[in-house]
């Protein structure tokens, strides 16, 4: 069985004083916390000086904003260089709940060759126009997988393994931005790598509560349908060999929120 030595990481960029909660949370843990902070210039990175020393604590600065799948690229190569085997992206921003950080661990044990994703359960704090939004991309997704088991697509609290999520960040150019999260959920399933959808509540921070978003709805927008054109080229290219390969072989792990 593949060994399972994982790492938590955050890629940041701009997102104010709730950085510091986010990181602490992870911290508490007790697992390894690496951040990658993507060039932020807003001065939020300087709370996390406080972190720096203890141990499994590692900071990343990178000069300028390259974006997410570039920042969580350049964290997973370091993360594989010094012993890690999966990564566990969670977002900065205050989203992704902590507490849920120890099941996807404990799937993860027990399932090493996989990929864990979040199923988001949104409360009422959710933009209706992103959550109805995503609805779109999830169907593209599915339909470029054959239904390989991507609850969401856009999700992006996900326990990977690092060497397969390497590889497919290193067979395209792409990736790098918003585009990250759905782009490599595809290619891994395109790779065969089982998936393993976990039931996540997902919460968006108000701004009086620190939270800061940084989509933008037609630039994002753009990027996602520019995306899924690419991966539908992919697709069809792929399409006869999805068909005959057969269906994820963990689907059946996945417990159903709808």
């Amino acid at each position: 069985m593949p060994d399972f030595r994982p790492t938590i990481l955050i890629p940041t960029y701009n997102t104010g004083p709730i950085l510091r909660e986010t990181v602490k949370s992870a911290i508490a843990t007790g697992y390894p916390v690496r951040v990658v902070v993507d060039g932020s210039d807003d001065g939020s990175d300087a709370c996390l000086t406080e972190f720096e020393g203890l141990k499994g604590f590692t900071l990343h600065r990178l000069p300028v904003n390259q974006g997410k799948g570039a920042a969580i690229l350049f964290g997973i190569r370091a993360a594989e260089k010094d012993g890690f085997t999966h990564a566990l992206a969670m977002d900065a921003d205050g989203q992704h709940p902590a507490d849920r950080i120890l099941d996807y661990f404990r799937v993860g044990s027990e399932h090493p060759q996989a990929a864990v994703f979040g199923s988001p359960i949104f409360d009422a704090s959710a933009p209706a126009l992103r959550v109805g939004g995503r609805k779109i991309s999830n169907f593209w997704a599915n339909l470029e997988t054959l239904g390989w088991g991507i609850d969401d697509s856009l999700f992006g609290m996900r326990l990977y393994p690092i060497r397969e999520l390497i590889s497919v960040l290193e067979e395209t150019r792409f990736a790098r931005r918003f585009d990250f999260d759905p782009e490599v959920a595809v290619r891994l399933c395109w790779k065969g790598v089982p998936v393993i959808n976990l039931p996540t509540a997902v919460h968006y921070p108000s701004a009086e509560d620190g939270g800061i978003s940084q989509f933008r709805y037609l630039r994002d927008n753009i990027l996602l349908t520019w995306m899924h054109a690419r991966l539908m080229i992919g697709f069809f290219i792929r399409a006869p060999w999805l068909a005959f390969r057969g269906d994820n072989p963990l689907l059946h792990l996945s417990p159903s929120v709808r």
